[in-house]
């Protein structure tokens, strides 16, 4: 995006700068402007490719919102605003460094504290830096 703002930038001021010499150069002009319109076309097909590979997590989450009416954005385990869990398995904290560690794990990825199975969900620890 910032090199097709600087070609553009730079479009302008050559055909700005050839207007003042009195001297156009068609074949100049056309040139930069094809480069341009193949970039564009280059960015156009980096947006389609983002887009489908975002498809799929926009369909199977769709707008989803917490109880109190916020938007529960995509992995999130807490909710933003109120910080109640989501989703079917939300992490627990550790109990060692407070990191959140998904509940089916039996260690901490953090720090390799063991996690207890019955140990429950804590979304004010899960916040917590480490």
């Amino acid at each position: 995006m910032r090199l097709r703002e600087e070609r553009i930038r730079d479009l302008g001021g050559l055909v700005l700068e050839m207007y003042r010499q009195d001297s156009f150069r068609d074949d100049l002009v056309y040139e930069r402007c094809a480069d341009l319109a193949s970039l564009e076309e280059r960015l156009l097909e980096v947006d389609a490719l983002l887009d489908a590979a975002s498809a799929p997590r926009r369909v199977a989450r769709g707008v989803a919102r917490c109880e109190c009416g916020a938007p529960i954005h995509w992995s999130s385990h807490f909710c933003a605003n109120c910080g109640r869990p989501v989703g079917e398995a939300p992490p627990v904290a550790c109990v060692n460094c407070g990191a959140a560690v998904p509940a089916e794990a039996r260690f901490c990825g953090g720090c390799g504290h063991p996690v207890e199975p019955t140990q429950a969900p804590d979304p004010a620890a899960a916040r917590r830096e480490p």
